[in-house]
């Protein structure tokens, strides 16, 4: 018999408690869920299962973030030929998830993804509050994209009146299945889009904003970090502009993106003090929306936008950040593989992003 090492023995381990809980989660539902009888369907003590997820609430977000990135769609193989297509398109994916009256009331409520009597607390909902605005944004600039004006206007606020209309949708789905029309639904928001909602982005803070301290200091990030934006590895060593938020400023990433230089590499570093509850809230939430993009466009976002989940915070510390937590906010300007200006608190995203110099000796970009 092979032995097993002590990696293997935990993957395994880990693997016997998801498969335990998610069983768990669709009869009983997450609040009549007991980690007691997670534990005996996994054949593990309760210990075990403890040992690999701090709490219920951990391991029913990890339950939800397996079922998302092992939930294969076919991707778009067409772009949408407007706004209204596109966020119609969008809607349909999202509705196809909606439990029907027949369907089991836990099982359903696991198709949904619900967070319901999951997320109590005032810094969770805070931080799903973040989260959304961060999903507004990423659908907001797959909408932007086929505007025929140019530069496009902003989308954010028919973004969110979007995801407002499909969010209450859900909870009526999880309340009363079956009620309501799906494509009616889905209409509704496609002809959202012909509405004008005078969506600008100016915000009264920028003009106070400091600027960025000068530096010269060496950046050598990670070799290798994930981006769900583009399921690919990011290049961190490329010039450009590092944003590391705490799951609890997620709206300041429009900073980043609505300043940079047109093409210029932009990437949002998400950090929290609580990976296992909070990380994967935003895994979860930021994973179930991309995978609807994808069914919607072949490249739904834009190339040099990408996306890191550093829950190790390996990038924020080497972006010089020796703590961090949700209410992390700090970006760094990289230039030839240095750090070359750098901000922390309100606004830093903005500040580096409008940097002019590159570097300390006095060179401009």
């Amino acid at each position: 018999m092979v032995r097993l090492t002590r990696a293997q023995q935990q993957a395994r381990t880990r693997a016997a408690v998801l498969a335990a809980a998610r069983e768990e989660f669709v009869e009983y539902g997450y609040t009549a869920a007991k980690v007691d009888r997670i534990a005996e369907r996994a054949e593990l003590t309760r210990g075990a299962v403890y040992s690999n997820f701090p709490g219920k609430r951990a391991l029913y977000l990890a339950v939800l973030v397996e079922l998302v990135e092992r939930t294969g769609s076919p991707p778009a193989v067409e772009e949408p030929g407007s706004a209204g297509e596109a966020l119609g398109a969008f809607a349909r994916v999202w509705l196809d998830r909606l439990p029907l009256a027949d369907d089991p009331a836990a099982g359903g409520r696991l198709q949904l993804r619900s967070l319901a009597g999951v997320i109590e607390d005032d810094a969770g909902r805070a931080v799903l509050a973040q989260t959304t605005r961060l999903e507004a944004l990423l659908l907001a600039l797959m909408l932007e994209s086929r505007a025929p004006e140019q530069p496009p206007a902003r989308r954010v606020r028919l973004a969110e009146l979007a995801l407002t209309l499909l969010g209450g949708s859900g909870l009526i789905a999880e309340l009363a299945p079956g009620f309501g029309d799906p494509f009616d639904r889905a209409r509704a928001c496609e002809h959202l889009a012909s509405l004008d909602f005078g969506d600008v982005w100016a915000p009264a803070y920028l003009p106070y904003i400091a600027p960025p301290a000068r530096v010269e200091q060496a950046w050598t990030p990670p070799a290798e970090a994930g981006d769900p934006l583009t399921a690919d590895v990011v290049d961190l060593a490329a010039d450009g502009v590092v944003v590391v938020l705490g799951a609890g400023r997620l709206e300041a990433a429009e900073e980043a993106v609505r300043s940079a230089r047109p093409g210029e590499q932009v990437t949002v570093v998400i950090v929290t003090d609580d990976p296992a509850n909070t990380g994967r809230l935003v895994r979860l939430r930021v994973g179930d929306l991309l995978a609807c993009l994808r069914q919607v466009s072949p490249s739904p976002l834009p190339k040099h936008l990408h996306l890191v989940l550093d829950d190790d915070a390996r990038v924020a510390a080497a972006a010089g950040l020796a703590a961090v937590g949700d209410s992390t906010e700090a970006a760094v300007r990289i230039s030839g593989n240095a750090v070359v200006a750098r901000a922390e608190g309100r606004g830093a995203a903005y500040a580096v992003a409008k940097a002019e110099t590159a570097r300390t000796d006095g060179a401009t970009t």
